[in-house]
């Protein structure tokens, strides 16, 4: 009998590349420590910022 696996897909490996990316943009864009850790938790955030600003952008 044969075995049946899901689809593998490269959806953490994009929001991984994705949260480097962020993470070097704020981080390289602070001037003192704790806005390189506020940068840091948006980065986790990032694709909640791409999706509200493409929203806003469709709206108009």
């Amino acid at each position: 009998m044969k075995k049946e696996f899901p689809a593998q897909t490269s959806q953490g490996a994009i929001y991984g590349l994705g949260f480097i990316g962020a993470a070097i943009f704020y981080i390289s864009h602070a001037v003192s420590f704790w806005p390189g850790v506020i940068g840091l938790l948006k980065a986790f955030v990032w694709p909640a910022f791409l999706v509200y600003e493409a929203l806003k952008a469709l709206s108009t």
